[in-house]
């Protein structure tokens, strides 16, 4: 049995040995080098761009500029980052760190030293970078549908409420920063292009480039063997593969294009700065009345798409009365998008507020949410395929002696520290975007292979799939390989939204099913075979065996008798169903009452994400989005000049992220019962909700270490010395 184990990366020795080739280690004949030149000003227009020395200058094969690279056909289609703009089409300058040149030479150095000779003179305008609340709107419908939504009266609701709270909280804008950063490499041979990206979705980056340039889609080809890390950022079609195809198009050169960590700030999106207004109320003994949500959020000029949503209030609760509103503020920034994960925010602002409400009731955190627990979802009115969330509280409570806690606020100390612990649930949609083709093939030594067009952001899909493969055929997952990342293999859906495993998964499997069903009707139909005219529904398979009884017969004998190989490719459903999976973080805080330094001393994670396929991978990812939860609470916050619109932490050393120090060891475990309605062997997609959650358990823990509610983040040491004043905690 391969499902279910702590199976160890199939891709793993060739990640840690340099084996694996990342897409900025693809080399083509006759290669160049790209760098981008990016605008120094927020808002205004270019009026002149001198390129003549930087044309001059060794190596290089041309500056591009609005002025000399043709018109492209701006894509349209759902997966575009931004509808209506690409860069290096017009004088328009939309936000600090746009491209307005690309230069082109033979080396890296070449085309560095070159795009530092490019002089650009603009037309400044003021730029407005601030989350100008009098200035929200009410936007078009975006990724998660209509901006409003609403059940029930929720102002009766409130008004029959015993208890009531109101909140406001805000988080701020917040950069993907994979450790690889985004490449490309574009070449051309006669009408065919093919490109080689980091991306988490080759198909719908296939869709844009064919739209861009006229193309085929039997004459687009997208590579992207590995990532380096995502989150978000290479989600969406960014102008990256656009403008190397189109630089490449005109020196007939293939070119690579890779971005700086500064570019990365400006190239690929953020997670916009949001302000949370809630209201909430409840009945004495805890039961939710209503809840009214308002998500402000800021977005670019170009666009209006906003990637935070109110899934956890719309669907988590048992709640009659649910108002959810999405507003919109237009600013002189780059566009946001998709961050790890998008209801994040959401999450942060519910379970922070839900906190409030258990102590405005003098109600356990715990109990409060198991009271308001729901085996519905309650957006659509559909019963949770399966729901396991009330075992994750009492299991995450035994796990962490919760039972222990003094709720009173301040009166926990150790060691010189004010000691807190916080509670919060972890929630994520998963699927909804379509389902994914895959092939599965026989070979006739009896081994298999499976391909589609899906990615491996570096969760583990590689493994993953091999052992879906290996559990429905029957053989050693040894004997299983599984490929990706090529959008010749069949087509899939981007990796996100928590949407790989449900997809890829079930499609996997179907091909699987479909190619066991042939290899056993091989053997039943063979007059050598020990099985022959058994009947194909009392043939079972085990460890590379086709059984009947005490007759056996192996797949590699099957298929060399055969003499060739099996082939079977699945096509994608058109839509594949939303599912929800579920968690419940604990929390353990130390705060320094003098310094405001507020160190994680523990984490309690347990979750419910229908069967685990791989321990080990999923453990895996837990860990990483405690650990994103962590940095956006405490240190992430990308400050933008409120002057001059420019980002001002672009790179590692002040943009801080937690490092081993800040992380403690964490104790993760699953419930790992399969959901009956997934096609995906009983999982569930995961990799979104280990990081929500934490950020409100770790806001509620120093809630309860210090008596002060910070509801900005991140919670630094000078927001908390100022709620402390004298040092003592709040009562």
């Amino acid at each position: 049995m391969s499902i279910g184990t702590s199976m160890s990366r199939v891709d793993g020795v060739a990640k840690v040995t340099g084996a694996a080739r990342y897409v900025a280690d693809a080399r083509a004949a006759g290669m160049t080098h790209a760098v981008m030149v990016m605008s120094t000003i927020a808002r205004g227009r270019i009026t002149a761009i001198e390129t003549t020395r930087a044309t001059a200058a060794a190596g290089v094969l041309g500056v591009f500029t609005h002025r000399n690279v043709p018109r492209i056909a701006v894509p349209s289609g759902e997966a575009l980052y931004v509808k209506g703009f690409l860069p290096l089409q017009d004088d328009r300058i939309r936000h600090a760190g746009q491209p307005v040149a690309v230069v082109a030479a033979q080396t890296l150095e070449q085309a560095l030293h070159a795009a530092t000779l490019v002089a650009v003179t603009y037309r400044a305008e003021t730029p407005q970078v601030e989350l100008a609340l009098d200035e929200a709107y009410t936007p078009e419908p975006g990724p998660f549908g209509p901006p409003a939504y609403a059940r029930g009266d929720v102002t009766s609701g409130l008004a029959s409420a015993q208890a009531q709270v109101e909140a406001v909280y805000t988080t701020p804008l917040q950069e993907h920063h994979a450790m690889e950063p985004t490449a490309a490499v574009a070449t051309w041979d006669g009408g065919d292009l093919t490109v080689y990206l980091s991306t988490q979705s080759i198909t719908d980056v296939q869709n844009s480039l064919m739209e861009a340039f006229g193309l085929r889609r039997e004459n687009v080809r997208v590579v992207c063997p590995y990532l380096g890390g995502a989150f978000g950022g290479k989600g969406l079609t960014w102008p990256q593969p656009i403008l190397a195809a189109a630089v490449a198009q005109q020196i007939s050169r293939p070119v690579k294009l890779v971005l700086t960590r500064a570019d990365t700030c400006t190239s690929h999106g953020h997670r916009a700065r949001t302000h949370h207004a809630l209201r909430m109320g409840a009945t004495r003994d805890g039961r939710l009345t209503a809840i009214d949500h308002t998500i402000t959020q800021h977005v670019s000029r170009t666009d209006e798409l906003m990637y935070n949503g109110a899934e956890p209030t719309k669907i988590l609760y048992a709640c009659p009365n649910v108002r959810t509103t999405l507003r919109a503020v237009r600013s002189d920034l780059p566009t946001a998008n998709f961050v790890r994960s998008p209801e994040t925010v959401a999450n942060h602002a519910l379970e922070s507020t839900l906190d409030e409400l258990s102590y405005a009731l003098g109600l356990d955190p715990v109990e409060l949410r198991i009271r308001n627990w729901s085996e519905i979802n309650q957006e659509t009115g559909e019963r949770h395929g399966s729901s396991h969330l009330r075992d994750c509280y009492r299991r995450g409570a035994e796990r962490f002696g919760w039972s222990r806690r003094d709720p009173r606020p301040g009166s926990m100390r150790d060691s010189g520290e004010l000691i807190g612990w916080g509670m919060a649930t972890a929630s994520h949609v998963s699927g909804g975007l379509g389902g994914a083709g895959a092939t599965a093939i026989i070979a006739v030594d009896g081994t298999a292979g499976f391909r589609s067009g899906t990615q491996d952001l570096g969760t583990g899909t590689y493994t993953v799939m091999a052992q879906v493969g290996a559990e429905v055929l029957g053989v050693p997952v040894r004997s299983v390989r599984f490929s990706l990342g090529d959008s010749d293999f069949p087509r899939s859906v981007p990796s996100v939204a928590s949407t790989t495993v449900p997809s890829v998964g079930a499609a996997v499997a179907r091909a699987a099913t479909e190619a066991r069903k042939r290899v056993i009707a091989v053997a039943v139909a063979d007059r050598r075979s020990p099985l022959y005219g058994v009947s194909p529904d009392d043939v079972r398979t085990e460890d590379g065996y086709l059984i009947h009884g005490s007759k056996r017969i192996s797949y590699r004998e099957v298929m060399r008798r055969h003499s060739k190989p099996i082939e079977v490719t699945v096509e994608p459903p058109e839509q594949t169903p939303m599912r929800y999976s579920v968690g419940a973080y604990f929390t353990e805080v130390g705060v320094h009452p003098g310094l405001g330094r507020v160190r994680v001393r523990r984490v309690v994670g347990v979750f419910d994400p229908g069967r685990v396929l791989n321990h080990k991978t999923a453990r895996s990812q837990a860990i990483g989005g405690a650990i994103w939860c962590i940095g956006l609470t405490l240190t992430e916050h990308a400050l933008v000049d409120p002057h001059l619109g420019r980002i001002v932490t672009p790179n590692l050393s002040t943009y801080l992220i937690p490092v081993n120090a800040d992380v403690p060891d964490m104790d993760i475990s699953f419930i790992d019962r399969p959901d009956p309605s997934s096609d995906a062997l009983g999982a569930r997609g995961f990799g979104e909700v280990p990081s929500t959650g934490l950020t409100a358990a770790i806001g509620n823990a120093v809630h309860h270490a210090t008596g002060a509610r910070i509801r900005d983040l991140p919670i630094t040491q000078d927001k908390i010395i100022a709620a402390l004043g004298d040092g003592e905690p709040h009562a």
